[in-house]
Parts: C-alpha cells; sequence; structure tokens
C-alpha cells in the first residue's frame, strides 16, 4: 500500500522535482518505508510522477516507484495489492516478458505492454495506479472495480494533478481551492462526499471501475467493470468467475430456481478463495474482529487457511458498555483458536483522539464511526502491517436496518391511509430521537423510518439516507452558499436506475446496488482508507473482491432478508465457522455516543467551531439556526447531535483550509 501522485503541465513549464517531492511528503504517512520521482518534460508536454512506498510484498529495492518497463517507455505509480499477480506474471513470462522484481505493481506494467488498458480488467484486487506513455505522451489512470483505493484529481486547462489524497495535490499553490456548492450540498445531505465530487471544484474523484486517460489536455473517461447483467428469477446463471479456479460447480437450479444449498456452498468457497488469495503478503498480517457477522466470518476462514493462529484485533469500551462488542469478538477468537488482541478504551481516550482525528480528512467527513476505526487502526498496526476486514457485507447481503425497512415497507402500505397520516405518522414524530440508551435508539429508528416510508423506491431510499432535510438546509445556509441542485438525490436515483436486473423487480438488490456504487466507497471505504493509511496500514477486504460482488448480486432478495432477518443466505452459509452465538446476533450500528459527549467533554468543540462570531464571520452558515440546535440539544428537546457533529467536521475542515491557504501565501 502506498501513497502516489503526479503532474501534467500543457505550457511547456518544466516540473519542479521540489514540487513533486511536497506532494509525496503530503502522502508520507501513507508510505513511510521509501518515497520516489520521475521527472520528464517532452515537447511541450511535462510529466511528474511521485511515490511513497509502504513495502508489503517485495521488500527489496527492485520494488521501488516510479518503475518502469524494459526499454523505460512506460513509468509507473501504483497503490494497492494485486492479488492474482503470480498467475499473471507466469503467463506474462511466458509470452517474452523479463521481470526484475518479485512484486505486484511490475506485473501492471508487463500487462499494459501486452494488453494496454484492456488489461485492466484482468486484475484481481484494490488498486489505483498511473502509468505514463513516453511514447504517446498520454496518462493512463484507473481505480479499482469497488472504489477501495481513492484517487483524486485536478484539472484548470494548463495543468493536470492527480493524487492518492487531496492534501497531495493542495501542495502545489497554483490549485484552485474553491469551494464546490453542489459538494457542500451533498455534505449536509449525507455525512460524505460522493464521487466524482470533491469538496472543491476543480477537483474530482475517479469513480470506482473507471478509467481516465489524459492526452494533449483532453480527458476521456471509460468504464471497465460494473455488475454484469442479471437475467430474471432468485438468481442469475453465474458464480462470479471462482467456478474455474475453485472448481464448484456453478449454483443447480431447482424447480422453482436456485438450489438454495448449492448456492451456499457456491458462496462460501468463493469467499475461501478471496480470503486466501488476500493473505498472501511478505509482513505480519492479521485480521479486524469486531464480534459481528462479517468480520467473524472472514478471521474463521482465515483460520482455514492459516498454518498458525491468526491475529485477531478488537476495540472495546470500558466505561461504553452499549457500544462494546468484546464478549462476541472472545467467543469467535476462542472458536477459531486465534491470537487475539483486546484493545480495551475508555470515553476519555476516545475523546481524546477526536482532535487529531477531525484533521486528518483533507474533505469534511461526518461518519461517527471515523474515532473507532482509526483508534483500532492505531493500535493494530504497532503489531502487524496487513490487516483483513469484514468490510462489504452489509452492502451486498443486507444486513443494514434500512434494508429490513424497504422489507417492512409493504406491510406498512398495507394499513389504511387515514390511520396512517392520521395517528401513526403524528406519533412517530413526537417520539424521542436519542441514540444513548437501547430502547431510545429503538424509537429513533421507528421514527426514521416512518419518516422515510415515501411512495416511490428512490424518495425512500433517499429519506433514509439523508441527515439534513432539503427544508433545513435551506434554512441553514446563507444565500450565496445555496445552490438550486439536489445532487444526492439525483446521485441515488441514477445509481438506482442503472441497476443492471429488472427495473420493476428486486427493490431491494436495486437499493443495495446504489450503495455498493455510491456510499460504500464514498463512506464506508473511504473512512477506512483515510484513518487505517495514518498509521500505514493496509486493510484488505475480502467481501469487495469483484467476482464475489458479482456472485452476491446473482442472488435475489428474497433470500437475502428472509423472516424478518438480514444476510440470511450469508449466515446460513457460514453458520459452520460461526459460534452458535452469533447465528441470531442482530445488527448493531458501531457509532459513537456523540450526544452525550456535545453536552460533556466535547462542549468545547461547540465554543470552538460554532461560536456566533465564527459563524457571522464566515457567512457560510445562518448562526440562529445552529444555535437553536444547540439549544435543543442541550434541553433535552431534540437529538441534533448528528446535525452539529456534522457542521463542527465542517468547521474543523475549513480551519485547516485557512491556515494551508496562508501557508501558501
Amino acid at each position: 500500500m502506498c501513497g502516489i501522485c503526479g503532474k501534467l503541465d500543457f505550457t511547456g513549464s518544466r516540473i519542479e522535482e521540489g514540487l513533486i517531492r511536497r506532494m509525496t511528503d503530503r502522502l508520507a504517512h501513507r508510505g513511510p518505508d521509501d518515497s520516489g520521482v520521475y521527472l520528464r518534460r517532452q515537447d511541450s508536454v511535462s510529466c511528474g510522477l511521485g511515490h511513497r512506498r509502504l513495502s508489503i510484498i517485495d521488500l527489496s529495492e527492485a520494488g521501488r516507484q516510479p518503475m518502469t518497463n524494459e526499454d523505460r517507455s512506460l513509468w509507473m505509480v501504483f497503490n494497492g495489492e494485486i492479488y492474482n499477480f503470480a498467475e499473471l506474471r507466469d503467463k506474462l513470462e511466458k509470452k517474452g516478458h523479463r521481470f526484475t522484481s518479485r512484486s505486484d505493481s511490475e506485473a501492471i506494467l508487463h500487462l499494459f505492454e501486452e494488453e494496454g488498458a484492456a488489461g485492466v480488467s484482468k486484475l484481481i484486487g484494490m488498486f489505483a495506479f498511473a502509468i505514463w506513455s513516453e511514447k504517446t505522451k498520454t496518462l493512463f489512470l484507473a481505480r479499482d472495480p469497488i472504489g477501495i483505493k481513492p484517487l483524486v484529481y485536478y484539472r484548470d486547462g494548463r495543468r493536470f494533478l492527480f493524487a492518492s489524497e487531496i492534501g497531495a495535490l493542495l501542495a502545489d499553490p497554483e490549485v484552485q481551492q474553491e469551494i464546490d456548492l453542489e459538494a457542500l450540498d451533498l455534505y449536509l445531505s449525507l455525512n460524505y462526499i460522493p464521487a466524482p465530487y470533491t469538496i472543491f471544484k476543480n477537483i474530482r474523484k475517479l469513480q470506482p471501475g473507471h478509467l481516465l486517460f489524459v492526452h494533449d489536455n483532453s480527458l476521456e473517461e471509460e468504464v471497465f467493470w460494473d455488475i454484469p447483467a442479471l437475467g430474471g428469477g432468485a438468481a442469475a446463471d453465474r458464480s462470479g468467475g471462482f467456478s474455474e479456479k475453485s472448481g464448484q460447480a456453478r449454483p443447480g437450479r431447482a424447480a422453482g430456481g436456485f438450489d438454495f444449498e448449492e448456492t451456499k456452498r457456491t458462496l462460501f468457497h468463493a469467499l475461501d478463495d478471496a480470503v486466501r488469495s488476500q493473505m498472501v503478503a511478505d509482513v505480519p498480517l492479521g485480521a479486524f474482529l469486531s464480534g459481528g457477522i462479517d468480520s467473524s466470518v472472514i478471521a474463521g476462514l482465515m483460520a482455514r487457511n492459516a498454518t498458525k493462529p491468526v491475529k485477531t484485533y478488537s476495540i472495546g469500551f470500558s466505561d461504553m458498555p452499549m457500544y462494546d462488542e468484546t464478549a462476541y469478538a472472545r467467543e469467535v477468537a476462542a472458536f477459531h483458536h486465534t491470537d487475539h488482541h483486546e484493545i480495551m478504551l475508555n470515553s476519555r481516550e476516545m475523546i481524546g483522539a477526536v482532535p487529531e482525528i477531525l484533521h486528518a480528512f483533507d474533505e469534511p467527513f461526518g461518519d461517527s464511526s471515523a474515532v473507532p476505526t482509526y483508534m483500532v487502526s492505531r493500535e493494530t498496526a504497532r503489531d502487524v502491517a496487513v490487516a483483513l476486514s469484514g468490510d462489504g457485507g452489509d452492502e451486498l447481503f443486507a444486513g443494514y436496518r434500512m434494508y429490513r425497512g424497504e422489507a417492512w415497507y409493504g406491510r406498512y402500505r398495507l394499513i389504511p391511509r387515514l390511520l396512517r397520516d392520521g395517528l401513526i405518522e403524528p406519533l412517530a414524530a413526537a417520539l424521542p430521537e436519542s441514540r444513548d440508551g437501547r430502547i431510545s435508539e429503538k424509537l429513533r429508528r421507528i421514527k426514521k423510518f416512518v419518516r422515510g416510508a415515501k411512495t416511490s423506491l428512490p424518495e425512500r431510499f433517499y429519506a433514509w439516507n439523508e441527515l439534513f432535510s432539503r427544508e433545513a438546509r435551506e434554512a441553514l445556509l446563507q444565500q450565496a452558499w445555496k445552490t438550486d441542485a439536489s445532487p444526492a438525490r439525483q446521485i441515488f436515483s441514477a445509481a438506482l436506475a442503472r441497476y443492471p436486473g429488472d427495473a420493476g423487480e428486486d427493490a431491494l438488490n436495486r437499493m443495495l446496488y446504489a450503495d455498493l456504487k455510491v456510499s460504500l466507497p464514498g463512506d464506508m471505504l473511504w473512512k477506512v482508507d483515510k484513518m487505517s493509511m495514518a498509521h500505514a496500514l493496509e486493510v484488505r477486504v475480502p467481501l469487495l473482491d469483484h467476482r464475489f460482488c458479482e456472485l452476491a448480486f446473482g442472488i435475489g432478495g428474497d433470500w437475502k432478508i428472509r423472516h424478518g432477518r438480514g444476510k440470511y443466505i450469508f449466515i446460513e452459509a457460514f453458520k459452520d465457522i460461526l459460534p452458535r452465538k452469533l447465528h441470531n446476533r442482530p445488527k448493531w450500528g458501531f457509532e459513537m455516543p456523540i450526544a452525550r459527549w456535545l453536552k460533556t467533554d466535547l462542549n468545547y468543540l461547540i465554543s470552538e467551531y460554532l461560536s456566533r462570531e465564527r459563524i457571522r464571520r464566515e457567512g457560510i452558515f445562518d448562526y440562529h439556526e445552529i444555535e437553536k440546535m444547540t439549544a435543543d440539544l442541550m434541553g433535552d428537546r431534540r437529538d441534533t447531535a448528528w446535525k452539529l457533529w456534522n457542521l463542527i467536521v465542517f468547521q474543523a475542515w475549513h480551519a485547516s483550509l485557512g491556515s494551508r491557504r496562508h501557508t501558501h501565501d
């Protein structure tokens, strides 16, 4: 895992090595082991590439980057891991390619020599990379199918820059830092900013599964991967490409569709293959073990494929029992005889890390689960350099409450409208919104379900994802910061419409597809990458092997939620490697007690970032709206903590932006 960056200048000016070095310095946390720079001016085009290395496979000098091919006509910087590189290498060597290292990176270069951009579809892994061709004076960029690794770029008509993180782009003082109003609207709506947007107008995220070609100051973007077209029925007739490798037959059809037991076996062997392939490393390796279903399955499959006890890492909260899952993690660790490490923290330790976490993001990001992710990454990185995680299972197999809400929606609509409008909805609106207790949290969920039970699927899906409503955003923003667009609604509607199956059927899989395309890379994966790479820890996600994702979307929603239980077929497929206590365990979100903290230890953040003086000086938000939200929280009238947290995160980011601008000046 590494940090990459680069610049093209189309004005004929030479790119200074010092600039590329400053960009790589901004990425030093991603790659503390080594750094490298490539510079070349050809006629009116100059190219500079930079790399920070975190050595995982082939720790020798031969694995250094920027990396070149035999005739030095191609130069590459790469971030990620390619799990089928050994297989690719064997095939390429038979075609006459000569390798000088054991690294997975070099396989990409030779594959590009052999097949050009089309070769990307043969890569299995997580990646973001750029290849500069001196022959064609073309820069080629690619991001992995699911968006596990980030890649951002800037263009202003005279220059093009790219990097693993926005902060590296801002090392160039010529990069404009104008806030994008639509991105601000997205952030207030969703708590994160999905691709292709970033908080800056001229900086964009390359979307997952996309290629970008930069030549003669023009950009051309292509899609190289998506979920294949799905047939009707409960499942599509394919196994995601695992059958040939594992020797497993495709799911067999029963009279009413696919055979449930055969599909379970296919899922098991497919994920087992993915885990095995991702356990290859030349450095110590472990696993995050939260005690939830997904991380427990990954730890169990690792234990099956390991020759010695797997190192597992859990984080617990000594004074926050509602959020502590260490008992479940302990059960899994004992079941698989792992070398288990339990990291117990108290709320003061968590709170103490908040300031550094707020400054770790280079654009606003309000998901509070970044706090525990940062902490478990920090502690795990003291012991290993690579950790496998269970991210992605909820988005593939319907683990979140929102998906069960969709399953309940049909029943809710059977209630007479008069009763819904006149009794249920007013009662739900009056329910409390606190997340600080299990009962109050359940009441909050009921309230959210009823509020979001709209007529159309896009409206429901958006309402259940929304933080600040359109009306709330209108009231909060000063006139100069408002936008007539509704980008979040448009992004989700477009993703739902692109679902490759029958648009009139399987609403659940349509929702899962939209989350795979929007919220998974924009929220969950963005968070894990930033929080883990802040500590130079590589996190691998076997559930998001793109072949396994294809397999998952070939399974109908009626097998994912059954009898009111989410992830039904997934749990059934892996029951034998899960302790019995986890078989019927309900999903419990990994969020922090932000309301309690803002009322006590983190109250200073409200005073610092949401003060009347600061808000009015900046002129972005209406202070009266913030004042009302603060009063509602402190008076226990309404739980506005998540909205206040969202604003605090934005304000902390905005303050750091101001300091960067001052440094450039």
